[in-house]
């Protein structure tokens, strides 16, 4: 129910962005913010393991570089997650940055458990993320989905960057 209420928390502080994102940038609009070209960053965030039905926390790090000129980027990700199983994931991380404030991530990957950390399965994860900046800080939700051929997890938790 809680998970239920969250996304549907985040889901209205996007639908409210994008309306009042409505707005045409020109030549001559002082409010159209460049972002950094390299951002390192971390997400925090409880982790719903569907086929286990458990929860976990789980961290994520990422470095990014954006392509000079474009919405898109690319760099290098890892994610650990808490359990009894000790799950890591190591990925390469596409993102896309649609509006200012919304970006979305996709990372191909690899994953393992401490136990056996020779057993290697490919993993995907997915991230949507929404961000508030100050300086060169951002901070905001975001909502992830990840999947390997043990399990899929989804999560809601806190993204915190630096753009430099």
């Amino acid at each position: 129910m809680k998970f239920k209420l969250s996304l549907s928390l985040l889901l209205i502080i996007c639908a409210t962005s994008l309306v009042a994102q409505n707005h045409i940038h020109t030549e001559n609009d002082h409010h159209h913010h460049n972002h950094a070209k390299n951002e390192i960053g971390i997400v925090n965030a409880p982790v719903y393991l569907v086929k286990e039905k458990a929860m976990a926390y789980g961290v994520h790090l990422h470095y990014l570089r954006m392509i000079k000129d474009s919405k898109f980027g690319l760099g290098v990700g890892y994610e650990r997650l808490f359990n009894e199983h000790k799950h890591n994931t190591f990925g390469i991380v596409g993102s896309y940055r649609p509006i200012d404030r919304l970006s979305f991530s996709f990372s191909p990957g690899i994953t393992f458990e401490d136990e056996e950390p020779s057993e290697l399965n490919l993993a995907l994860h997915f991230e949507a993320v929404y961000e508030f900046e100050f300086h060169h800080f951002h901070i905001g939700p975001t909502l992830g989905f990840a999947y390997d051929p043990e399990d899929y997890h989804v999560s809601l938790g806190l993204h915190i960057g630096y753009g430099f």
